[in-house]
């Protein structure tokens, strides 16, 4: 198998290797995840979990290990990676007391016309078999373990397919696995190009479940091509934070400094498009644009550096050009926007067209699109005017608006008092129209990974 160099998005140097599947891979991969699938559906929860919790006191073992893998390949400050690396051992915990909670309910069958008491009905979950979880660069730990512990601990078996540029946190967090008692088959890893190593995995019959994360057009794809199989597509975004004329100004020019930036803004759940009441314009930018420009951006690897890389230099170069764009369009470039390499200084652009692609498009980088609105009702309308319903957040004091706004925004996840970059591990996590079917979040991942039978006993009459 030939062997691919991973290389760091801030300064080209090789932080690692990983082995490149072929067409080949994928099919001895699936042979082997439908034998994995088999014996791990046939063994009982509390050894099932007992694994889990192993892999988990693993990855809490080694997180500073795997912090340094994220920051390496993903190019994200080490402070943003060690956070993430924390909350590894607690997802894999998590998902194991989920994981051997399925349960059933029984029926009243007797309440239906012509039906006694001679029979007993109730349902059952059990797993779906083979599950493919293909996952994107921007939360490499995170957004692998929301998939493949939910999956792993009720009984499937995993092939994953991690993104193309952060194979090495994948690989990693596998190992815990493995290493805690894994049985081989039950979880594997497959690197290389998405557009071959995807279609063949997810066209596959004999695979049962489609966990992605990634773009609203290869979710379309993938949905096209899959075939009948449970499908959960966590897809774009253009996330919108509302302020309105009451709301406080530095609580939610604090928030929005940090929910804009995170990451470099290379999240599903950034605050993208910020609707501010035309009455506090004004002043929410006097108060918004010192705190974005302390924001501190550099080498991932300083203590100092608060924001790191994009992906890659190519994925800069389309950021830049897009605020190049809106600027051209009649937007004002309040601060930032200067690109150094894969690295963007935090930009506020305002005076934002909100039909424009620079707010309808979702941006995945460092800034953010300002529009006003006249009251809470263009506010509401300019939230829901992309074709996307991720996230949202809505900053005001009067619990009437927060109310209303919770009812009439068309979003998955809707935070009152604080953006939409802010999530549990716990809670679910899906969003509305363009942007994806499916939850995830532990619990209702544990729903996804199973399927729900009815089993109706048959008495005779006494």
């Amino acid at each position: 198998m030939n062997m691919e160099d991973i290389k760091s998005p801030f300064d080209g140097a090789v932080v690692g290797e990983a082995p490149v599947a072929t067409l080949a891979d994928v099919d001895a991969a699936i042979s082997k995840a439908v034998s994995g699938a088999d014996l791990w559906r046939h063994t009982p929860a509390h050894i099932r979990s007992a694994i889990l919790l192993k892999a988990a006191a693993l990855a809490d073992e080694r997180s500073e290990e795997i912090a340094q893998i994220i920051s390496g390949e993903n190019g994200k400050s080490l402070i943003e990676a060690r956070g993430e690396a924390s909350r590894s051992g607690e997802i894999i915990r998590l998902a194991a007391f989920e994981g051997s909670q399925l349960y059933g309910s029984t029926l009243p069958l007797d309440a239906n016309k012509g039906t006694g008491l001679e029979k007993l009905g109730f349902t059952m979950r059990q797993p779906v078999g083979v599950v493919v979880a293909i996952s994107p660069f921007n939360y490499p730990a995170l957004l692998v373990l929301h998939k493949i512990a939910p999956a792993l601990a009720v009984g499937n078996s995993v092939v994953l397919k991690p993104a193309r540029t952060t194979p090495l946190t994948a690989i990693a967090l596998a190992k815990c696995f493995t290493d805690a008692g894994l049985p081989e088959g039950v979880l594997q890893v497959l690197h290389g190009p998405g557009s071959e190593l995807g279609d063949a995995l997810v066209k596959d019959s004999r695979v049962r479940k489609i966990s992605f994360t990634g773009s609203t057009a290869t979710g379309t794809h993938i949905s096209s091509v899959a075939g009948v199989k449970k499908l959960s597509l966590e897809l774009g975004s253009s996330c919108p934070v509302v302020v309105l004329d009451d709301a406080d100004i530095e609580y939610a020019t604090d928030a929005i400094a940090l929910g804009g930036y995170i990451n470099a803004g290379q999240v599903c759940i950034s605050v993208q498009r910020v609707i501010v009441d035309e009455k506090i314009m004004a002043n929410f930018l006097d108060a918004l644009k010192p705190k974005v420009e302390a924001i501190k951006v550099g080498n991932p690897k300083s203590d100092e550096t608060k924001v790191g890389t994009l992906i890659n230099e190519s994925e800069a170069i389309r950021v830049e050009n897009s605020i190049k764009q809106a600027v051209s369009d009649g937007a004002t470039l309040l601060t930032g926007g200067a690109r150094d390499k894969t690295i963007i200084k935090p930009a506020i652009v305002c005076g934002v067209d909100p039909k424009s692609a620079f707010a309808q498009d979702e941006l995945f980088g460092p800034a953010i699109a300002v529009s006003s609105a006249n009251g809470i009702k263009e506010a509401i309308g300019l939230a829901n005017s992309t074709i996307y319903g991720l996230g949202a957040g809505v900053f005001t004091k009067n619990v009437d608006l927060a109310i209303q706004s919770a009812r009439e925004i068309d979003a998955g996840i809707v935070h009152i008092n604080w953006t939409p970059l802010w999530r549990a591990d716990l809670m679910p996590y899906g969003g509305l129209k363009s942007s994806g079917v499916g939850k995830e979040g532990v619990r209702s991942t544990v729903n996804e990974m199973t399927e729900e039978k009815t089993i109706i006993l048959h008495g005779r009459s006494w």
